[in-house]
């Protein structure tokens, strides 16, 4: 393999591992839920919301260029790409394996977004429940 593609899917491989870690965080967080007290779970939640906060801007620019990559990669003909291969336009060949890659790399960036994201919506969904059941035993309902 080129040094180019061994590069590309070592930075791939490291983002996919750091995706797994996020997954596997939220997982654990999901089945200790119940054992936490509501100040813990507030806790988390207020942290989840801490850290979201000051990554929006990331996530959100993450969001913006996945579009704009998208439309780019719509709007590239098949048949153009078909005719540098035949032509051996390489330049153009290796702009597009950029952009191919810089496009894996915000979607598995955007990946870890969203998984944080799902974190704090999971904890928001506790922190309500937790409630609703505080409301439900003190009423007798």
């Amino acid at each position: 393999m080129s040094t180019a593609i061994d590069n590309f899917t070592k930075k791939l491989h490291d983002n996919l591992e750091a995706v797994e870690d996020r997954a596997k965080s939220l997982k654990e967080n999901i089945q200790s839920a119940p054992k936490r007290t509501q100040a813990e779970i507030q806790s988390k939640l207020d942290e989840a919301k801490t850290k979201l906060d000051a990554k929006k801007h990331e996530f959100d620019e993450y969001r913006a260029k996945l579009k704009t990559q998208f439309e780019e990669k719509e709007s590239e003909v098949k048949s153009s790409v078909e005719e540098w291969k035949v032509n051996r336009e390489v330049k153009k060949l290796e702009h597009r394996a950029d952009k191919a890659e810089d496009y894996a790399a915000t979607a598995t960036l955007l990946a870890i977004a969203t998984i944080e994201e799902a974190e704090k919506a999971t904890l928001e969904a506790i922190a309500a429940r937790l409630d609703a059941e505080a409301a439900t035993a003190t009423t007798g309902n």
